[in-house]
């Protein structure tokens, strides 16, 4: 059954999660050749970009909790992607020589995750959409 077909289309939370487990589906499977998920892949582009990264940026750019980091962190660490250092209080985020390695594929993920649905919704829609979730996110405070 198509989402605008079920009886709770008109709702927020079912039509939102309907969505966000395809887009789900669809960069899992775009982010497949780097070996990682898509939260870890985003992590170690900001990393890399950012060498030195505190974990609390990491939270405010990926929207996710602070605990999510962590384990995203400690996941990147065990395959050597990332090293953690620490001074007094401050935790700093490092790529390794490996994880910088790794920036081409990652863009090629990132890249082939925006063909991918750019041409099942267009391009001007696809833009469009993803400007408006962010409004709408931003929106919702809680």
């Amino acid at each position: 059954m198509k989402a605008c077909d079920s009886r709770y289309k008109q709702c927020l939370y079912f039509a939102s999660s309907a969505l966000s487990r395809k887009v789900e589906k669809l960069a899992t499977e775009c982010w497949q050749p780097a070996g990682l998920s898509p939260s870890h892949g985003y992590l170690l582009m900001v990393v890399i970009a950012e060498p030195g990264v505190q974990p609390s940026l990491l939270v405010e750019q990926l929207h996710l909790t602070p605990s999510t980091i962590t384990r995203l962190i400690e996941k990147l660490e065990e395959k050597k992607l990332v090293v953690r250092t620490a001074e007094g209080k401050v935790t700093n985020v490092y790529p390794t020589p490996k994880g910088k390695d790794m920036l081409p594929l990652l863009q090629s993920c990132v890249a082939s995750f925006y063909q991918r649905y750019s041409q099942m919704l267009g391009k001007e829609e696809s833009e469009h959409l993803v400007k408006s979730i962010c409004e709408v996110t931003d929106k919702l405070v809680l």
